[in-house]
C-alpha cells in the first residue's frame, strides 16, 4: 500500500512552495489526504477536519535563504466515518508518509458545511418531525423549513454521551428567497448524531400544553430581487490610484512602505500574518512573528427552552477559514486590489479553492500630523495612508469581517466588523421577556456577546520579550507627591510568570500593557517596546464554572501571557466541539512557566456586548471592535517625520476646479 502511494507521488510531483511558511497548495492537500487514507485504510470512509501546514521551528524560518530546500510537513486531524474519536498526526510531504499519529478517543471533530446541508434533508423527511409540524398546522410548508444545526456544548446529558451531536433550531421561508430568520418556529428542535446520521429525538417544548408561540409572518427581507425601492444613489465616490498600488506582492510576501510580512491562511483561523517587521534607518526590525484570531465564542444570555445551549465557538467548531467568502471587487473591496486565493480541505480530503479569500489594498487614513507656527505663519501637514489586509467569513447567520491595518507610523490595528443577521427566536407580540429585545412583531433577539481571542506571537526587536503592565496611579491628595490634587503617574510592573500574566483591563487605572525587549534600547536608553491598547474589552457574564463557562475560560481575562509552545495554538483547545475545558489557555498557564525576557505569546480577549436593537434587523449594520499595537519607545522620534509634503491634486472645491486653482 505504501509503495503505491510513493509511486503515485513520484509520477505526479508537487510544485514546491517558495517559502517554509507558505500555506499548503491544492496538490499538497490532495497528497496528504491520499497518504492518510492509505495509511489508515479508511478508503472512501476518510473524513478530514484539518490538513494544514505544520509551521517549522522559528529559527528555521529566521535563517531561511531563498532557494534553499526545506522540509514540508502537514499536520492533520482525520477520522473514519461513523467512528468516534480523531486521529491527530503529521505527514512528511516530501517522503509521502505519516511520521506521527495519536488517537484521541474523546475528541469530536469540527462541523463541516457538507454535514450541515445533509442534516436538513434528513430532518425534513423524518416522520416525528413531520408529525410535530402537522400538530402546529405547518406540515404543508415543510418544503420551506430551514433546519439550522447548532453545536451543543457539554451539559452531561446521557443520550449525548459518546456521540458527536448537534441540536437543530427551525426557521421557515414563506417563499424561496424569503429571509427565514424573520420566521422562527419557536420551541421545535431536533437532536442529530453526526457520526451515524441518526436522528436521536424531536422535541417540541409546547406539545404538551398546545400553547404554541405563533410563527411571525411579517415579511422582513433584504435581497435585491425582493426590495425594489431604494433611496436616490449618492454621487460616485471612486478610489483611484493612477500610478498603481504602493505595495509589492511576491508570492505570499508583501512589502509596503517600511513594512514587510507574509500572508497565511488556514481552515480554522482563516487569515494569518507572519514575520511582521518594520524597516527604519536601514535596519529591518521584527515586531510580531505571527498574528491571528485564534478563537471566538458567542454566549447567549437566556435560560429559555433550548436557547441556553447557544454558546458557539465559531473558530473551533466550524472554522473561519473554511467558511470564508470569495470577495467581490467593487463591493467588498474598493480601489486597486490584490487578492489571495485560499485552499482548504473538504470533509472528504479534497482541496477546495476559495477565490479571492483575502483582499489587500490601501486606504486614506486622514491626517498623519500637522502643525501651524503662529510666528512664521507656516503650516506643515502630512496625510496618512494605511494598508488593509482583510477576509470575511459567514458563520450561520453572522458575517465576520476581519481587518488588519498597517499604518505608516508603525501602528498595527485590528478591527472586527460583525454584520449579517441576528439570531432570532419567536415571542408572543409585545412579550419578549427580560433576556431579549423585540426587534419586529413577534421576533426577539436575545442578549449575547461576541468574544474573540487574538493570538499575538510577539518578537519586538528580537525573540525575547517581557510584558509590562502600565497603571496610572494617584497619590493621596495633600501628600508630598500630590499637594494640589492634580498629580498622577504611570507605574510599570513586569509580569514574570504565567499566573502573573492572567490580567484584566482596569479602566480606573487606564491600564494597558507594553511588550518590551530588555536587550534593545532606544536613544534614551529605554527598552524598545510596543503597546497593546485594549479598545474593546468585554465583561463576561457566563459563570466560569457553568457548563458553557468551563469551555470558554479564555474570556475571563482580557490578557493571558504564555511561554511559546508550538502545540498551544487555540485558547479553548484543539478540539472544542462538545469539549469540557480540559485543554485551554487556563490549563497551560497552570504550569506557571517564566515569561520574563522570553519567547512569549499574548492572548487578548475582546469583543462586543450585544443587546439587539430594532435597527439590527433584518440585517445588522456593521458593529466594530478591535485593538491596537502601537510603538512605545520603539522609535527614537516620530517615524513619519520624513513623509513628503504632498498635496492631492485630484481634490476639488465644490463649484470650482482643483485645490490648486
Amino acid at each position: 500500500m505504501a509503495l503505491r502511494v510513493e509511486e503515485a507521488i513520484l509520477a505526479n510531483p508537487v510544485v514546491r512552495p517558495e517559502h517554509p511558511l507558505d500555506p499548503l497548495s491544492a496538490d499538497e492537500i490532495r497528497r496528504a489526504a491520499s497518504v492518510i487514507r492509505d495509511h489508515f485504510g479508511f478508503g472512501e470512509n476518510l473524513r478530514v477536519e484539518t490538513i494544514d501546514i505544520q509551521e517549522p521551528p522559528k529559527q528555521v524560518v529566521r535563517d531561511y535563504v531563498q532557494g534553499e530546500p526545506f522540509e514540508r510537513i502537514a499536520r492533520f486531524n482525520a477520522y473514519e466515518r461513523g467512528v468516534m474519536g480523531v486521529w491527530v498526526g503529521r505527514v512528511d510531504l516530501n517522503k509521502g508518509e505519516v511520521i506521527s499519529k495519536e488517537f484521541r478517543e474523546n475528541a469530536r471533530a469540527m462541523v463541516a458545511v457538507e454535514e450541515i446541508l445533509d442534516i436538513e434533508r434528513k430532518v425534513k423527511d423524518y416522520p416525528d418531525f413531520r408529525a410535530a409540524l402537522k400538530k402546529r398546522g405547518l406540515l404543508d410548508e415543510v418544503e420551506y423549513m430551514a433546519v439550522d444545526p447548532w453545536t451543543v456544548g457539554s451539559f452531561g446529558i446521557d443520550k449525548e454521551a459518546g456521540r458527536r451531536v448537534m441540536n437543530c433550531f427551525i426557521w421557515m421561508r414563506t417563499f424561496p428567497l424569503d429571509n427565514y430568520y424573520a420566521h422562527p418556529v419557536e420551541g421545535l428542535h431536533v437532536l442529530v448524531d453526526l457520526a451515524t446520521a441518526e436522528i436521536i429525538e424531536v422535541t417540541d417544548h409546547f406539545a404538551e400544553s398546545g400553547d404554541y408561540i405563533p410563527v411571525p409572518r411579517t415579511p422582513l427581507n433584504y435581497d435585491s430581487d425582493i426590495i425594489k425601492e431604494y433611496r436616490k444613489p449618492s454621487s460616485r465616490l471612486d478610489v483611484v490610484q493612477p500610478d498603481g498600488p504602493g505595495f509589492l506582492v511576491e508570492g505570499n510576501k508583501v512589502t509596503w512602505e517600511n513594512w514587510d510580512f507574509r500572508v497565511g491562511f488556514n481552515g480554522r483561523e482563516g487569515l494569518t500574518l507572519h514575520t511582521v517587521a518594520y524597516s527604519h534607518a536601514g535596519k529591518r526590525r521584527p515586531i510580531m512573528y505571527r498574528g491571528s484570531i485564534a478563537e471566538m465564542v458567542v454566549p447567549y444570555g437566556t435560560p429559555e427552552r433550548s436557547h441556553y445551549r447557544k454558546n458557539v465557538f465559531d473558530n473551533g467548531e466550524l472554522g473561519f477559514g473554511r467558511m470564508a467568502n470569495s470577495l467581490e471587487l467593487g463591493c467588498d473591496c474598493l480601489g486597486y486590489i490584490h487578492y489571495f486565493d485560499a485552499v482548504v480541505p473538504t470533509l472528504f480530503g479534497e482541496p477546495r479553492t476559495i477565490k479571492n479569500a483575502i483582499c489587500l489594498h490601501e486606504e486614506d487614513a486622514g491626517l498623519s500630523w500637522k502643525h501651524y507656527d503662529l510666528r512664521t505663519e507656516r503650516t506643515e501637514v502630512r496625510r496618512a495612508r494605511k494598508l488593509v489586509i482583510s477576509s470575511i467569513s459567514t458563520i450561520g447567520n453572522y458575517e465576520y469581517a476581519s481587518y488588519w491595518y498597517l499604518h505608516q507610523d508603525g501602528r498595527i490595528e485590528y478591527e472586527m466588523k460583525a454584520t449579517g443577521i441576528i439570531n432570532t427566536a419567536a415571542c408572543h407580540p409585545g412579550q419578549p421577556g427580560k433576556w431579549g429585545t423585540e426587534v419586529a412583531p413577534g421576533v426577539v433577539g436575545h442578549i449575547h456577546q461576541h468574544v474573540f481571542c487574538a493570538r499575538l506571537d510577539m518578537e519586538v526587536d528580537g525573540p525575547n520579550n517581557t510584558v509590562v503592565e502600565c497603571d496610572t496611579l494617584v497619590d493621596p491628595v495633600g501628600s508630598a507627591d500630590n499637594p494640589y490634587g492634580n498629580a498622577f503617574y504611570v507605574q510599570q510592573t513586569p509580569l514574570t510568570s504565567e499566573l502573573e500574566g492572567r490580567r484584566q483591563v482596569d479602566f480606573s487605572r487606564m491600564r494597558y500593557w507594553k511588550v518590551v525587549n530588555p536587550e534593545a534600547k532606544n536613544w534614551l536608553g529605554q527598552s524598545t517596546a510596543f503597546k497593546l491598547e485594549p479598545m474593546s474589552a468585554v465583561q463576561p457574564f457566563t459563570h466560569p464554572d457553568s457548563p458553557s463557562g468551563r469551555r470558554g475560560r479564555f474570556i475571563q481575562n482580557h490578557l493571558w501571557v504564555t511561554a511559546f509552545h508550538p502545540e498551544e495554538r487555540y485558547p479553548a483547545g484543539e478540539f472544542v466541539n462538545q469539549s469540557t475545558g480540559d485543554d485551554s489557555v487556563e490549563v497551560w498557564t497552570e504550569q506557571n512557566r517564566p515569561i520574563e525576557n522570553a519567547d512569549i505569546v499574548l492572548w487578548h480577549s475582546f469583543g462586543l456586548h450585544h443587546l439587539p436593537r430594532p435597527e439590527d434587523h433584518p440585517v445588522q449594520p456593521c458593529v466594530v471592535c478591535g485593538f491596537k499595537l502601537m510603538p512605545s519607545g520603539f522609535f527614537d522620534q516620530n517615524p513619519v517625520i520624513d513623509l513628503p509634503p504632498e498635496k492631492n491634486a485630484a481634490s476639488k472645491l465644490h463649484g470650482s476646479r482643483c485645490c490648486h486653482s
